[in-house]
């Protein structure tokens, strides 16, 4: 669970940067951040959200491009907690308004972000326009192939996902971790495996999974995304030495 204390000092450039990164969901070039959001992340800028490990940009070649790590998605996602930057001005302080309210919105409808802004191929490619003048290709009937089911996970490897992913949002072995960002990291495993996991791992040594005592400071997202053990609802994990 992310406080304010978590979202670090950044400049209105930064933050701007951690934005479109967000939303476009993808690497850009300088080119790209120029065309769209009208600025480029360079110098002291660039060097501190690297530095903070919020970005990741590769300098092998130019146009340099840039892309969120995974703390810069947890950052990303927090922005609107902290205070803006005085030097923001209204501009900034108007963003951290559409920041809390799209966060509310996902907590409500229980998509996380990275869904939400996730590239498609849809998107992605460019949308191709077909000739008006030429008469349509004769369609050819053909016996189009069921695809194949998924292969069901193991509970071991689903315990390995969830693992992986603690350590990914952990500041340190056996600090607390909110199930609500843990579901973030594993939206495409199946709820009643990963719920299922969750209850054997508390048999763990090294697992500890608890309710929040103080329930008023749980949002709809932390309630959404707890598991029951027991008789009551869990909404914190923790995996650190025994």
């Amino acid at each position: 669970m992310t406080s304010p204390a978590d979202v670090p000092h950044l400049t209105p450039n930064q933050i701007n940067a951690l934005v479109v990164l967000m939303v476009e969901a993808r690497r850009l070039t300088n080119v790209e951040l120029k065309e769209l959001a009208g600025f480029t992340l360079t110098g002291k800028d660039n060097t501190k959200l690297v530095d903070l490990g919020l970005v990741d940009t590769d300098r092998t070649h130019r146009p340099f491009a840039h892309e969120l790590t995974e703390q810069g998605w947890r950052v990303a996602r927090q922005l609107h907690t902290a205070a803006p930057p005085k030097q923001g001005g209204s501009t900034t302080r108007s963003l951290f308004v559409v920041l809390s309210n799209l966060h509310r919105s996902l907590d409500r409808l229980r998509v996380s972000h990275g869904d939400f802004f996730k590239q498609t191929e849809a998107t992605a490619a460019p949308a191709t326009s077909e000739p008006r003048d030429e008469a349509p290709a004769p369609t050819k009937t053909a016996t189009t192939a069921a695809p194949a089911a998924a292969a069901p996970v193991s509970a071991a490897e689903v315990e390995a996902l969830v693992r992986s992913a603690y350590r990914d949002l952990a500041t340190a072995p056996g600090a607390w971790v909110g199930l609500a960002d843990v579901r973030d990291r594993l939206a495409d495993t199946d709820r009643a495996a990963l719920d299922a996991a969750l209850r054997a791992m508390v048999g763990r040594e090294d697992v500890r999974i608890i309710p929040v005592a103080n329930t008023k400071s749980l949002t709809a997202r932390d309630r959404a995304a707890a598991v029951r053990i027991g008789n009551e609802d869990n909404h914190a994990l923790a995996i650190g030495p025994a």
